[in-house]
């Protein structure tokens, strides 16, 4: 992980400490697409609901893999908003890893 190249969309964050960071500023939707414009291959999201719900809005997101943990915490954010879309995405995959995780993924387009 230290050796991949990682991208950081943030308005506060100017020098990261971690190994091959670049920090992205601006205009989120512009630096999503300019970004996935130029690198070759994946571009993946961790742990960023409000990142992943502004490029679900913008049409930049071709898969979505859940990750779903045996475990009822109660609460959390959510990842998509409840402004009424809908949108089907048939599932690619399913496979269950480690203590029972479950890691589905969804094609988006």
């Amino acid at each position: 992980m230290n050796a991949m190249p990682k991208y950081v969309i943030s308005k506060t964050l100017v020098d990261p400490d971690w190994n091959n960071t670049t920090v992205l500023q601006g205009d989120v939707i512009e630096e999503a697409t300019a970004l996935k414009e130029r690198v070759d291959g994946d571009i993946v999201v961790h742990g960023s609901a409000q990142l992943a719900q502004a490029l679900f809005a913008a049409g930049l997101v071709d898969e979505l893999r859940l990750m779903v943990f045996p475990l009822v915490l109660g609460s959390g954010k959510k990842l998509f908003d409840g402004d009424g879309r809908k949108m089907y995405m048939p599932l690619r995959d399913a496979k269950t890893v480690g203590d029972g995780i479950t890691i589905l993924t969804y094609a988006t387009t």
